[in-house]
């Protein structure tokens, strides 16, 4: 698992996110067993109260489960993650859409745009 990290965010937020997209994409299946903190913090190079503090927050949000003696697990409600994905993909279009229209690109024309770049990213991102 890579780690990204950059200076001008907080790591724990960083880490959440982070975590939370490959919980939200799929990397890691409804119900399964999550890494420990140690694991994970070695892994992204920060500290475990760091890890910890995320963790905690996915499990606020109910992403994670505490299973005390077990670990930690994905949560099994696959609704709640489509609604969380769906969520983030909705946040990110319009920001999309607000950037066009800043750069004057009319609603026919972001479509065209997005249209032809497609293909594009398909190979290239």
């Amino acid at each position: 698992m890579l780690w990204e990290l950059r200076t001008d965010i907080p790591l724990y937020l960083q880490l959440i996110e982070h975590i939370k997209l490959l919980i939200l994409s799929g990397e890691y299946e409804p119900g399964a067993q999550f890494p420990s903190v140690r694991e994970l913090a070695l892994s992204a190079n920060v500290n475990p109260n760091t890890m910890q503090r995320a963790l905690s927050e996915l499990e606020r949000e109910g992403l994670l489960i505490n299973e005390r003696t077990n670990g930690r697990k994905i949560t099994n409600d696959a609704s709640m993650i489509r609604a969380m994905r769906e969520e983030i993909a909705s946040s990110k279009l319009k920001q999309l859409k607000k950037e066009l229209l800043r750069l004057g690109f009319s609603d026919e024309e972001q479509l065209a745009f997005i249209n032809s770049q497609w293909n594009i990213c398909d190979s290239n991102c």
